[in-house]
């Protein structure tokens, strides 16, 4: 059995049958971690090398929808040569699952999140579900690296059509696509990165996703011509630099559009009505995406449509997508699951473990529209402490929670606190989820089960921390209060937020509320929104946070900048500002030196070392509290064609970013009437 790139010691076998998982026994696992599972379920991922992916060159002709022929005969549009880059982005044919696609048709998407408007360069969401994916292309990709051979591994090009170290190291050029053309037609060319770095992400005053620092203190970007620009960083060969100019990170906007919105070019304009300019009604938008946003209707759906000037064909060189209309129902996660199931959208990432055995049920059934594909478990939840010393503290109560979350016995006495295994069978009966201790996760190719530090469930010992740390029931109701202070006699009482779109934090909330009680502790839940959990936890004005685990608990090689407080923004539950930095734990210190380490070495037994010990010292200090940790399963509609076998729901990035959703096509037979047929964003 051949592993896949990104795991080396096998994968999850789910049973599709739903006689087996109704009879499921409740897993009591001695060892918090069990070994992972052989793979039977899903088809083996086909490994291929960096460049049998993609390639860029010119062909003799190209191909388009009849539809948009026939308006480059009513010149309304430029002719498709005339529409593409000197020389396009090409999708190798064998690459694709089932080859050279159909033109027309309709991809149906369903997602939680709502969109906060297209600035994404300030921060803005998109609403995630796919949205994201869709409108930002970035200087490089990494989502198809999951299918990468291990020797080639690095982030593929894109925007970014290829690059150029150094001798020493130190200088990286890179070649952008030339004459590519932003989807109302005006150029792509150096100026938009210069924009995105100087004016969003070096500029203070604009909440970029990516911290300047990510890249290495005083790192430098100039423009070299119209087409090349050129970094200078601090250390010799920082090849993972390549993973941060990927989603969502180095994805520049259009700067023609941008630019009067800012206020160092436009002197009526403030830094929150740039960020702001752009609200998700405010179409068609300007993108480089696949497809264009064409219509919003707030709380029902956003319909995108393909972009006449996009950049990548396909070896017979047609301009892709294939595809003519994405539709994005505007709904919650778990109807995105069931809509799925139900034949109504065409993919979805399982994600939300309650619904799993019933999923499991519904696509084993002969006459099922979807089929269903189980991972490893790299769907992971967390507890975040909000570990700021002052960032966003407005009282003496909010500064003494920090102060609670800052003290390793606090942390130590929740971890032992939770009872996971209960836990596990309570979010989804059967062999699913089991114990995670935070930190890497367990079926990823860096893990080692000795590096882990492991709490396990205690009361009586929680109990004796919270007494140690002069936590005391004093008044009899059953739960602490501080004894000494300004809250010495008040009740501790700690706010836990959760994302109301899924459904497996309500249920893993009340499991927390209880456990906690039982030790002593009285918990609060916050339920919010996605958007409004973003913001909140942005703002740093809040206690602990339920979170679901990112891309660094998979491939932390790739991911560097987020695994240590390397700056004011890079750990979630712990940033700061310029007037409240950052007051770094003793053990934070530790972590930042090794990620240090990791970014200057180049040796993969060290790399493995370094972040066995970063484990080591994660867990160890509960720096994140780890709850549990189950499969994430992919659903596609057995319609769609050109979907890599084995594409992870979360690895390199989301499966959003991993399906290459240009190349997937459906048979004519088989596709789906559009809602705006023939309309061309900014054409017609």
């Amino acid at each position: 059995m051949r592993s896949y790139g990104y795991v080396t010691k096998g994968m999850l076998a789910i049973s599709l049958l739903a006689g087996s998982i109704a009879e499921a026994v409740v897993v009591q696992d001695p060892v918090p971690y069990p070994e992972p599972q052989a793979l039977d379920q899903r088809g083996e991922v086909s490994f291929i090398g960096y460049d049998d992916f993609q390639t860029f060159g010119t062909k003799d002709s190209y191909g388009e929808p009849a539809f948009m022929t026939e308006l480059v005969k009513q010149g309304k549009l430029p002719p498709v040569a005339a529409r593409l880059p000197k020389e396009p982005y090409i999708f190798k044919t064998d690459a694709m699952a089932d080859g050279i696609g159909e033109y027309g048709g309709v991809f149906r998407m369903v997602t939680g999140g709502r969109p906060q408007g297209w600035n994404w360069m300030a921060g803005q969401a998109q609403g995630y579900g796919g949205v994201n994916y869709t409108v930002q292309e970035c200087l490089t990709r990494t989502g198809p690296m999951f299918q990468v051979k291990a020797e080639e591994l690095e982030p593929l090009p894109n925007l970014a059509r290829s690059w150029e170290w150094s001798e020493d190291g130190h200088q990286l050029t890179m070649n952008l696509i030339e004459g590519g053309k932003w989807s109302d037609g005006n150029d792509f060319d150096a100026d938009d990165i210069i924009f995105m770095w100087e004016d969003n992400i070096v500029d203070p005053n604009v909440p970029a996703p990516l911290n300047k620092d990510s890249l290495g203190k005083g790192t430098k970007l100039e423009k070299l011509d119209k087409y090349t620009v050129q970094w200078t960083f601090p250390t010799s060969f920082p090849k993972q630099y390549l993973h941060n100019m990927a989603a969502f990170q180095m994805c520049p906007g259009p700067s023609h559009v941008l630019k009067p919105e800012h206020p160092k070019y436009n002197p009526e304009a403030t830094y929150n009505s740039y960020m702001n300019a752009l609200g998700p009604d405010r179409l068609p938008w300007v993108s480089m995406g696949a497809w264009t946003a064409v219509e919003y209707k707030a709380d029902e759906m956003i319909v995108m449509r393909r972009n006449p000037y996009y950049w990548k064909i396909d070896e017979a060189g047609n301009q892709l997508p294939y595809m003519n209309e994405l539709q994005f129902k505007l709904s919650t996660w778990t109807d995105r699951t069931t809509q799925t199931l139900a034949g109504n959208a065409d993919v979805s990432n399982m994600e939300n473990p309650p619904v799993y055995v019933e999923s499991l049920r519904q696509a084993s059934r002969p006459d099922s529209p979807a089929r269903l594909d189980f991972g490893p478990r790299t769907v992971g939840f967390e507890i975040h402490l909000n570990l700021a010393k002052a960032f966003g503290a407005s009282s003496e109560r909010d500064l003494a929670i920090r102060d609670l979350n800052r003290d390793p016995r606090f942390r130590r006495a929740l971890s032992h606190a939770l009872d996971r295994q209960a836990m596990g069978q309570s979010l989804v009966r059967g062999p699913f989820a089991h114990v995670y201790a935070g930190g890497t996760l367990p079926e990823t190719s860096y893990f080692n089960k000795d590096s882990v530090v492991y709490y396990p469930y205690s009361p009586d010992s929680a109990k004796a921390l919270f007494g140690e740390m002069g936590l005391k029931d004093r008044n009899g109701d059953g739960y602490k209060q501080w004894t000494v202070g300004p809250m010495a006699d008040k009740t501790v009482e700690l706010v836990l937020g959760i994302d109301n779109e899924r459904p497996s934090d309500a249920i893993l909330a009340d499991n927390i509320v209880a456990m906690f009680k039982e030790a002593g502790l009285k918990i609060i839940t916050q339920p919010l929104r996605a958007t409004a959990m973003h913001t909140m936890t942005n703002s740093g004005n809040y206690d602990m946070v339920i979170s679901r685990t990112e891309r660094e608990n998979v491939t932390p090689d790739t991911q560097y900048q987020f695994l240590a407080p390397m700056n004011l923004r890079s750990v979630r539950w712990h940033r700061g500002s310029s007037e409240y930095p950052l007051e770094l734990l003793d053990f934070e210190e530790k972590l930042v030196s090794i990620v240090t380490a990791l970014q200057a070495t180049h040796d993969s037994v060290k790399k493995v070392e370094l972040i066995n010990e970063y484990n080591r010292i994660y867990t160890k200090n509960n720096y994140a509290i780890g709850l549990v940790a189950a499969p994430g399963a992919l659903i596609l509609n057995k319609r769609i064609k050109n979907a890599s076998a084995g594409t992870p729901v979360l690895a390199y990035q989301w499966a959003d970013g991993a399906l290459v959703r240009e190349r997937l096509w459906v048979p004519a037979e088989k596709q789906l009437n559009e809602i705006f047929p023939g309309v061309l964003p900014n054409i017609n």
